[in-house]
């Protein structure tokens, strides 16, 4: 746990004498050095790495110098230095990028190794406790289904290239998740629900895709219509869920992917002019203050189903 305190505050109001006041300072300056120490040496790891990349520019190189930082990362962590933590998670992460970009590009893309580079990420998310590797994990597999997301002058775009199979993995590997964080440690589950809430977002966006251009499922046509209810009805049920359960996070999900679906709609059929927009915008004053007040009542809520902040 970390605490922020300002000492000379303390120190003035009486609340910490001098000698307390000296010790804290002490400790501070401490952790700051060494935050600085690993750092540097983080900074100076990924420059060699560059450096190496530069004078051997080849996809082989970058899967064995990212497996050979992985690896070192891990063993910092795993050895229990903690003074050498913050170095471990760099090395983690760099090397996590930098193998997992490797292989793909060895591989030409194929499905197979995102996949592999999935599986990597989330082996090396639970021995270094890393959610950010436990959310590339979950990317990385829908990278192997078609999703992406991308950037040209001045324009960001989000691709999903098989809606309904986006939607159906991984609501079933998001509540898979969901209902295995029940039975882990305190420490695993927290990463079982990060990814689980990643899934949750590839699961929207999956729809937002649908119900804007519809899909073929191998004969079938479906219509951006099926998409477009069918993402309400789904972002209803969930919603009433997070609240009956007091899911904090649940419910403003689905509050904020139902804002983007009724706008979605409202300005694909009305489109953009100063009346839609004068309504919309009302309507969305109105949404946030419900929202804020829904919330209110789960923080408050003591004891029962609406306890809790998941």
């Amino acid at each position: 746990m970390k605490v922020v305190l300002d000492l000379d505050r303390l120190l003035a109001d009486g609340r910490i004498s001098s000698e307390e006041y000296q010790r804290l300072a002490r400790l501070g300056m401490e952790a700051t050095g060494g935050l600085a120490f690993n750092l540097l040496i983080g900074f100076g790891v990924v420059m060699v790495s560059v450096a190496l990349l530069a004078l051997l520019p080849s996809a082989i190189t970058a899967l064995v110098l990212g497996l050979l930082i992985l690896l070192g990362g891990l063993w910092v962590l795993r050895a229990g230095l903690s003074q050498w933590r913050l170095l471990g998670n760099i090395c983690v992460l760099v090397g996590a990028l930098m193998g997992g970009v490797g292989l793909v590009a060895v591989a030409e893309g194929a499905a197979w190794s995102l996949w592999a580079m999935a599986l990597g990420y989330g082996l090396a998310g639970v021995i270094a406790g890393s959610h950010l590797l436990a959310v590339l994990a979950v990317l990385a597999v829908g990278a192997s289904v078609g999703a992406r997301t991308g950037y040209m002058h001045a324009m960001y775009f989000l691709g999903v290239e098989m809606p309904s199979v986006t939607i159906g993995l991984f609501t079933a590997l998001g509540v898979g998740l969901y209902q295995l964080s029940k039975l882990l440690s305190v420490e695993l589950r927290g990463l079982a629900i990060i990814a689980a809430r990643t899934c949750v977002l590839l699961v929207n966006f999956g729809f937002w895709i649908g119900s804007l251009w519809g899909d073929r499922l191998w004969s079938v046509q479906i219509g951006r219509e099926s998409f477009a209810i069918g993402w309400a009805l789904a972002l209803i049920a969930v919603g009433l869920w997070g609240y009956s359960r007091g899911r904090r996070w649940v419910l403003n999900s689905a509050a904020v992917f139902g804002g983007i679906h009724f706008y979605t709609q409202w300005f694909e059929n009305l489109e953009a002019t100063p009346g839609t927009v004068l309504i919309a915008g009302l309507l969305a004053l109105g949404a946030a203050l419900g929202l804020r007040r829904l919330n209110r009542q789960l923080v408050e809520a003591p004891t029962g189903p609406l306890a809790g902040h998941g």
